[in-house]
C-alpha cells in the first residue's frame, strides 16, 4: 500500500499563515479606527466652538471621515477573513475526504492483488 501524505494540521498551510497575517492587519486597522474616533471625539468636545473654524474645523471633519473609512475597512477585512477561514476549512475537509478515498482505493487494490494470487 502506498504511503498517504499526512493531512496538514491547522495553522501550517500558506493560507493559514495568510489568514493569520490578515487577522493581525484587521486588528491593527480596528485599533487605528478606535484611536482616531477617540481623538476626533476629544477634538470636537474639548475645542470651543469659536476655535472649530477654518482649518481646525476641516481637520476635525477629516479625522471623522478617516475614522469612518478605517471602520469600514476593518469590517471588510473581517468579512474577507471569515470567507478565507471558511475556504480553508472546506479545503481541509476535501483533502481529508480525498485522503480517505485514496486510502480506500489502495486497500481495495491490495485486496484484489491478494485475491488474484490465490
Amino acid at each position: 500500500m502506498a504511503a498517504q501524505p499526512p493531512t496538514v494540521p491547522r495553522g501550517k498551510t500558506s493560507l493559514d499563515k495568510t489568514l493569520k497575517k490578515s487577522e493581525e492587519v484587521a486588528a491593527d486597522v480596528q485599533r487605528a479606527s478606535d484611536n482616531l474616533a477617540v481623538v476626533n471625539t476629544v477634538l470636537e468636545q474639548e475645542l470651543p466652538d469659536e476655535v472649530q473654524v477654518g482649518e481646525v474645523a476641516q481637520a476635525i471633519e477629516q479625522t471623522g471621515q478617516l475614522e469612518q473609512k478605517l471602520a469600514k475597512s476593518a469590517e471588510k477585512l473581517a468579512e474577507v477573513n471569515a470567507a478565507l477561514s471558511e475556504e480553508i476549512e472546506k479545503r481541509r475537509e476535501v483533502t481529508a475526504e480525498r485522503d480517505e478515498s485514496q486510502a480506500l482505493a489502495e486497500e481495495l487494490k491490495a485486496r484484489i492483488r491478494s485475491d488474484n494470487k490465490h
